[in-house]
């Protein structure tokens, strides 16, 4: 620690208040107790050693999932403070451990920055644990404390000597509270974590299972330059290095880093103190504004946009782009409908100002990437005023008038869009049955002829050109892209009903991609659903069950009798279901199942799409030969 750092001790904790409702309400705290809110408690525990690392102490955090699930979190930044705390009279860390907003965080001189979405700290993971040991080295000592369900079990001791500093956490959630589930998921933790990596270059972290012997060690110099790179690496770059832009002013840490490909798409991701802000804010906006203005303003000086004619929209500057925002700030203010929309008003001047500065410097001196830039833009323009003139064709006049309606569209009666269901189906055949076997009250049935269009490999004036897309926009009733309108949705389940093939699992993700990139608010509001129709009929004596894999087929033939003379049916399509059938096993809500489709990371989501539907055959390959060996039936 360097001489003029900021001391860091039990002066500098405030106690603000106790614990006692976190175990009452423990969803206020963390979300949920479901899978989320178990994996929240490690972010709460790795966010304070995030916070030594920001302040410039902690290189090194390491994550460990034991046998029994349970989590250790060591890092090697100061160690939590262990002195006695003034209004307490009891030791900073036992503090820190058992009040709530109690931390070094809330004094305003133990950190500059800080991370933590809540801010709720590490006693809420105490709280919702059954045992938690912390170990502290610090100032030539070891000390150490256990808690059960957040209670001290002995107060703070020391156990050995250490030349070493650092701070070491020990929790096992409490089966108590999460009651569905305390099983970790390596693949969300090693996501986030790898996130947290990019976002602090040059922070070592390491993740461990010891369920499994799988351990990743990840450590980025170039930081967030990196993280561009990881996430285009599907794609065709328009320019070989990231744009990196850099800065601070009024103690805001400003970074951007972004690079174009060569797909329609844009992907941008923005971050206040490492946490992901999806619903963009303040930074995000400062850069957009930036980035449209520039290019513009290029465009114009190089006679690329004449005079008299309109600039290029921010969607036009953004097509193909990725880009990471990432801001650090000493007191972040979170708004939004889930809390991670920035809204310090501030920083939008900042950001703009910092990025408008460098990004200006770099497209003059770098003629070449700069053509290739604008030349993105226009193109785009041209392909949006296209765009404008198709989607003219998807708009209904009004929700009462049906003339507008796709012809093959089979609606339901209902008004109600809550209530109403939209089946897309793949064939006419199949789309026969469905019409014949729904509830016309508020099922509605649209078929689709063969396979849409690979949105990934298309711009939106081509897609709209597709009839079948654009039966289902209209059916629909939202608009798409920047015209879409939640609230004009006229099914709040749409439902997506293929066969059991590999053509009918490219059409779903060939709508799914459709969805994804032009309708996400669809998804993200839970309308959009997987049907899930029987793979096997088994029938014996006029007496008929379904199957949805082959362990329920095996276990409905054990339940008939081995020996018995039974029928087994293996559907390869809709079609071949009569309508009654097709109504009791997919369709009736009161013995269906189907799939809700969810996106918990959307740069996940989208690294899928890139390599199952995008140009770059490689990955795709790659993909292929990493699953083949889970694939279960397969049907060429």
């Amino acid at each position: 620690m360097s001489m003029n750092e900021p001391k860091y001790d039990a002066s500098q904790i405030q106690v603000l208040e106790g614990l006692e409702a976190v175990r009452k309400r423990p969803g206020m705290y963390i979300g949920s107790t479901s899978a989320k809110g178990l994996h929240h408690l490690v972010w709460e525990v790795v966010d304070n050693s995030i916070d030594e690392a920001m302040a410039g102490i902690c290189d090194h955090i390491e994550v460990t999932i034991h046998q029994d699930n349970s989590i250790t979190v060591v890092d090697n930044g100061r160690g939590i403070p262990v002195g006695v705390e003034a209004k307490t009279k009891r030791s900073a860390l036992e503090v820190v451990m058992t009040v709530l907003h109690a931390g070094g965080k809330f004094g305003g001189g133990g950190y500059k920055v800080s991370g933590g979405l809540h801010g709720v700290g590490v006693s809420v993971v105490n709280a919702l644990s059954e045992k938690v040991v912390v170990t502290v080295k610090t100032e030539g000592h070891v000390y150490q404390q256990e808690y059960r369900r957040g209670a001290p079990q002995y107060d703070v001791k020391m156990i050995g000597d250490s030349d070493e500093h650092g701070t070491t956490v020990t929790f096992h959630p409490d089966p108590e509270i999460f009651t569905e589930t305390i099983e970790y998921d390596y693949a969300t933790l090693l996501t986030r974590i790898r996130e947290i990596a990019f976002l602090n270059k040059g922070i070592a972290l390491t993740l461990k299972d010891e369920r499994t012997g799988v351990s990743n060690r990840f450590m980025y110099e170039g930081g967030i330059i990196e993280y561009v790179r990881f996430l285009n690496e599907k794609k065709e770059a328009l320019h070989e290095d990231p744009i990196y832009v850099e800065g601070s002013r009024d103690m805001i840490q400003v970074e951007v880093a972004l690079q174009y490909n060569d797909s329609y798409t844009e992907n941008i991701y923005s971050f206040a103190n490492n946490i992901n802000t999806h619903e963009g804010g303040t930074h995000e906006s400062g850069f957009k504004s930036a980035l449209t203005r520039i290019i513009n303003d290029y465009a114009r000086k190089t006679g690329m946009i004449k005079e008299g004619t309109s600039n290029l929209s921010g969607d036009d500057v953004r097509e193909g782009l990725t880009a990471i925002i990432s801001v650090k700030i000493p007191e972040p203010q979170f708004e939004g409908q889930t809390k991670t929309k920035l809204g310090n008003s501030e920083v939008r001047g900042i950001v703009e100002s910092l990025f408008a500065d460098k990004f200006q410097d770099f497209l003059r001196e770098n003629p070449a990437v700069c053509r290739r830039i604008l030349d993105k833009g226009l193109q785009a323009a041209r392909a949006r005023e296209a765009a404008r003139k198709a989607r003219e064709l998807t708009r209904r006049k009004s929700a009462l008038e049906v003339s507008a309606l796709p012809g093959k569209l089979a609606d339901c009666s209902s008004k109600d869009a809550s209530l109403s269901e939209l089946y897309i189906v793949e064939g006419d055949s199949a789309g026969g049955s469905a019409k014949q076997g729904r509830d016309r009250h508020f099922q509605a049935i649209l078929p689709l002829r063969g396979k849409i269009l690979n949105v990934e490999k298309a711009r939106l004036d081509r897609i709209l050109s597709n009839a079948e897309i654009r039966n289902m926009i209209t059916a629909l009733g939202t608009g798409v892209a920047e015209d879409f309108d939640l609230s004009k949705a006229r099914y709040h389940k749409v439902i997506i009903m293929t066969d059991a093939d590999v053509d009918g699992a490219h059409i779903r993700t060939l709508m799914l991609t459709f969805f994804y990139r032009y309708m996400r608010k669809l998804v993200d509001a839970g309308y959009i659903y997987i049907a899930q129709p029987p793979l096997f009929k088994v029938e014996r004596n006029k007496v008929i069950r379904y199957a949805n894999t082959e362990t329920e087929r095996d276990v409905i033939i054990r339940e008939f009798g081995e020996n018995a003379k039974f029928n087994v049916q293996r559907y390869k399509g809709l079609g071949e279901m009569n309508a009654s059938q097709l109504w009791e096993t997919t369709m009736d809500p009161e013995s269906r199942t189907m799939l809700q489709v969810t996106i918990e990371d959307a740069m996940m989501a989208d690294n899928i799409f890139d390599t199952l539907m995008g140009d770059n055959v490689e990955p795709r390959r790659d993909f292929i030969n990493e699953h083949a060996k889970s694939v279960r039936n397969l049907d060429v």
